[in-house]
Parts: structure tokens; C-alpha cells; sequence
């Protein structure tokens, strides 16, 4: 007996670091990550004292499907606050993080065979959920022609070439840090509903910009599927809460897959997302310390030998090319993690075909963690 061949995809590689990072600290070695999206700064608070209110009360138990009420109501309040959107919380159902979000969505909204459109370099669970529920992940390679963005023209070439069900554009983007411009953003949605493909915009990485407005793919219609998170600008990544906006026809649908997916998205986590909403004081000085991070990073990738650095328009990554000389960016990080004690993602994990060229770095972690990253590896003889 064998695994099913529906499990045959690639490793998802940043966790894979993680994992030989964490068995290196565990052996006494001082190891710094670079290596996943996962802020440094706990739960704000607010967050907190909310969740232990509700330990003390002492029952957390199962919610609707869709997720609590008054969570619903607050996410709707967020679109007026931060997109002057008008949003009715029937639309929203909130999930156990973005991951179960995506897998909702690509199961309510596709049926096996639909041909996805994304992004290269891009989120690599993207295209291993796709494959894992029969879809076909259609990879279209984005560079610096387009400052890495996802265009209107890029969907509209693929989709000639072959019909396209689905696509999903970030902004900000995974791992690039790119963001799609607002023009650009509409331009992609009216394509996409004139020609009847589905539009997901991944927006997790929304309340990370620096110096570009955001958009949500909702001020250009109704139709999209929006998937957000409490990960990110939020510092929840380990309460796996998030949420989707649905158009009213997949409401019901997702509903009932995920009443017997996931029953419920854990209330305690619920709980504390509600509140979060109100430190935004809190979270704005935490987003203070990646831009400073950021600005760091700009300064210092090109003296280390970096390449090809795409625009760092938000979220907190930096995509770039590894210093010339090296062999490939899968040796590259293994070197680094061996002798710098430095965890960095290879970019095969975002692009297959051309991610040997590439790394990610995460500048989630606080700046003494990074400067000191750094140090390590202009110190090293590896380059």
C-alpha cells in the first residue's frame, strides 16, 4: 500500500527550514529565522485579555459554521474603516487561517480539472492545495518587466491559450513583497468578470504597505472571493483564525463543506479577533519595526552580494537573486543555515523553474535578530 497519488506534491520548503532550524536550537545551537512570515510580536493585548476572559468562563465550545456573529459584524465594520466598503456580514465566514479559507474557497468555487491561474515567483501552497483537490495550477512567470506584478495582460494571454476557471492574485505579494497597483487591480477583476473566471484576491498581507495604498479587489465588483487573515499585520499566527468574503452564490456551498471540513474555526481564537480590531496603536508600532527592518535590508542585500531585488512594496519579505558565483539557491541556503546558523528560504519553494536563483528573506523578526542575521552572513566564507 502507498500514499495516495493526490499527496504527491512538493514539500512546502520554508517549513522544512523551520524544522532543521528548530532541530538545531534544540541541540543548543543559536539559530536566527529568516525563514517564515511570522511576526515576532505576540497578540496585541487586547487580544489576549479577551481570550483568558473566556478561559475563565470556562466553556468554549463549537460556533456556526460561518463562524461567530459578532466577528462577522466586526470584519464587515473593518471594509467601511479601511475601504469606505460597505460590506453585509452574511458575506463573510470566518476560517480556521487563510489556509483553510483557500482550500474552502478553490472546493466551493472549482470543480477537478478547472485550470487556475497564479503567479510566479508565488505562494508555493497555492499551487500544492490546487493539485492536492484535482485543480490545475497555471503558473505564469512574473519578473521585472512588471516589477513582478500579475497583470490584466498576463490573464488574458493564458487564457487564450487555454481556458482558465480561476485566478488568484496577492497584493502584497508572497514572497516578493509586490504590490499590484489599484489601476492594475481593476483592469484584472473587470477581465476576469467579463470573461466569467472566478477572481481570489489574497489580501493577508493588508495593513503592510509602505508607501502604496491598498485596494481591495471588492471596490471593483461584487464577484471576487477575498481571503484575509489575523497572521500577519495581526500577529495571530499561531490562533489559525481568518476569514473569506464570498459572493452570495458560494455562500451556502461553503458553508455546508465546511460544516464537515472543520466544523467550526476554534471560538477562543473568535474571541480574541474581535478584539484585535481595537489595537490598531499596537499593531501600527509592531508595522513601525518592519519598515525599519526594511529599510535595513534595502541598505544592506546589495553590499552582500544580492541581485535583482524585487520591489519591497509591502508584507515582509525580500525576494533576490543569491550572490553571483554560487551554484544554486537550495546549496546557498543550506550553507547558510550550517555555518551562519541563518535560516533563509530557497526560491524553488516560489518558482520551480527559475527559484534556484533565488532566496526569501523574512524580516518578520526584530531588527537586533536581523542586523545580527546580517552580520552573520557578510561574516561567512561562504560567499
Amino acid at each position: 500500500m502507498t500514499a495516495s497519488r493526490r499527496s504527491d506534491i512538493d514539500p512546502f520548503r520554508a517549513m522544512d527550514v523551520l524544522a532543521e532550524a528548530n532541530r538545531m536550537i534544540a541541540q543548543g545551537d543559536s539559530v536566527l529565522s529568516l525563514a517564515v512570515g511570522q511576526p515576532a510580536a505576540p497578540a496585541p493585548e487586547i487580544a489576549r485579555a479577551a481570550a483568558r476572559r473566556m478561559l475563565d468562563h470556562g466553556r468554549i465550545a463549537y460556533t456556526d459554521a460561518l463562524g461567530r456573529r459578532d466577528l462577522r459584524e466586526r470584519i464587515a465594520r473593518h471594509y467601511g474603516e479601511a475601504y469606505d466598503q460597505s460590506l453585509d456580514a452574511d458575506r463573510i465566514m470566518v476560517t480556521t487561517g487563510s489556509s483553510a479559507g483557500f482550500n474552502l474557497a478553490f472546493l466551493a468555487a472549482f470543480d477537478p480539472g478547472d485550470r487556475i491561474a497564479i503567479a510566479a515567483p508565488g505562494y508555493p501552497a497555492y499551487r500544492n492545495i490546487l493539485r492536492t483537490l484535482g485543480l490545475v495550477p497555471v503558473e505564469i512567470e512574473v519578473d521585472r518587466s512588471t516589477e513582478y506584478v500579475f497583470t490584466a495582460e498576463h490573464l488574458r494571454c493564458a487564457h487564450e491559450a487555454g481556458t482558465i476557471a480561476g485566478v488568484l492574485v496577492a497584493s502584497p505579494a508572497n514572497p516578493t513583497g509586490t504590490m499590484t497597483p489599484r489601476e492594475e487591480l481593476r483592469r484584472l477583476v473587470e477581465y476576469a468578470d467579463a470573461q466569467g473566471i472566478r477572481f481570489v484576491s489574497d489580501e493577508i498581507y493588508h495593513g503592510l504597505a509602505y508607501g502604496k495604498a491598498e485596494a481591495t479587489a471588492l471596490e471593483f465588483s461584487q464577484r471576487p472571493i477575498v481571503v484575509n487573515s489575523f497572521s500577519k499585520y495581526y500577529c495571530m499566527t499561531g490562533w489559525r483564525i481568518g476569514w473569506l468574503v464570498l459572493p452570495p452564490d458560494l455562500m451556502r456551498a461553503a458553508e455546508r463543506i465546511g460544516q464537515s471540513l472543520y466544523i467550526s474555526a476554534p471560538e477562543l481564537s473568535q474571541v480574541a479577533a474581535t478584539a484585535v480590531f481595537d489595537a490598531r496603536d499596537e499593531l501600527d508600532r509592531a508595522r513601525d519595526g518592519y519598515v525599519r527592518n526594511r529599510d535595513l535590508l534595502i541598505d544592506r542585500l546589495p553590499s552582500l552580494g544580492f541581485r535583482d531585488i524585487a520591489p519591497i512594496d509591502g508584507a515582509f519579505y525580500a525576494y533576490a537573486a543569491i550572490p553571483e558565483g554560487e551554484a544554486s539557491s537550495s546549496a546557498f541556503a543550506k550553507a547558510i543555515l550550517e555555518n551562519c546558523h541563518v535560516a533563509i528560504t530557497p526560491g524553488t519553494d516560489f518558482d520551480p523553474r527559475r527559484g534556484e536563483r533565488f532566496v526569501r528573506l523574512s524580516y518578520a523578526c526584530d531588527h537586533a535578530t536581523l542586523a545580527e542575521a546580517l552580520d552573520r552572513i557578510a561574516a561567512n566564507s561562504v560567499r
